[in-house]
C-alpha cells in the first residue's frame, strides 16, 4: 500500500451526491476515483481497481454499506484496505458501530464539498500514526 492517498473506490447510490463528490475529489484535488452505484458493483470493480481507500455509503438499496464491507473483506487484496463510511446516521453509538466494523473513519452527510478531500486525507494520515 502506498503512503500517499491516490486511488479511491467510491460507493454511493445517489447520483447527485456521487457527481458532487467526484467533481471535487477528481477534478479539483486530483484523486483517481472508481465510482460504483451499488455494493454489488463495488464487489465487481474493487479488486481490479486496487484502491488505496474505499469511501462507502452506509444506506443503499440491496446490499448496504456494512454488508458491502463484509463482502469486500473476503478478497485477500482488500482485507486491509482502509474504509471510510459516509452517512447521515452519525449518532455516537452509530459511529462507534461503523468503527467496530473496521472503518477507519466516518464522514457525516450532508458533507461539505469544500472540506471533503482534507477530511479524507486527515483520516488517511491517522492510519500511519
Amino acid at each position: 500500500m502506498t503512503q500517499e492517498l491516490t486511488r479511491i473506490l467510491y460507493v454511493e447510490d445517489d447520483p447527485d451526491i456521487q457527481a458532487i463528490a467526484m467533481m471535487v475529489l477528481e477534478t479539483i484535488h486530483g484523486f483517481v476515483l472508481e465510482a460504483c452505484s451499488s455494493g454489488s458493483e463495488a464487489l465487481e470493480k474493487a479488486v481490479p481497481f486496487q484502491p488505496d481507500l474505499i469511501l462507502l455509503d452506509v444506506m443503499m438499496p440491496g446490499m448496504d454499506g456494512p454488508e458491502t464491507l463484509k463482502q469486500l473483506r473476503t478478497f485477500p487484496a482488500l482485507a486491509d484496505t482502509p474504509v471510510v463510511f459516509m452517512t447521515a446516521k452519525v449518532q455516537p453509538q452509530e459511529v462507534q458501530g461503523y468503527l467496530n466494523l473496521g472503518a477507519l473513519g466516518v464522514i457525516a452527510k450532508p458533507f461539505d464539498p469544500m472540506t471533503l478531500a482534507e477530511q479524507l486525507r486527515a483520516i488517511w494520515r491517522m492510519r500511519f500514526n
